[in-house]
């Protein structure tokens, strides 16, 4: 039990640190377009890189979970709530699935 909570407070302290440092470091504005447009786009492409690849293995087949990824990004770029975007893919998968166990 006392080496969860080790464990548990090297992280707190390991993902503090990530986080305080470069506040600490940084004083005043940043004034380099392409370190800002970095420092922007980090957030983007490191959820992307984590639930892309959650996305595609989560159902039984690929093609089921290409059809939901799509209808997701569909009904997002039309500028649906994430609750709709959300209910619209899990349909999608849903009735994919169907079809596939209703055709093989």
């Amino acid at each position: 039990m006392n080496d969860i909570l080790l464990y548990i407070l090297i992280m707190a302290g390991v993902t503090y640190l990530i986080r305080m440092i470069p506040l600490a470091l940084v004083k005043g504005k940043i004034e380099s377009r392409f370190v800002r447009s970095f420092i922007y786009y980090v957030p983007y492409a490191v959820l992307s890189a984590m639930t892309i690849p959650s996305i595609l293995y989560s159902t039984d087949g690929i093609l089921s979970a290409v059809v939901g990824l799509a209808v997701a990004v569909i009904v997002a770029w039309f500028g649906r709530s994430l609750l709709t975007v959300a209910l619209s893919a899990c349909g999608a998968v849903l009735a994919c699935e169907i079809v596939m166990m209703l055709i093989g």
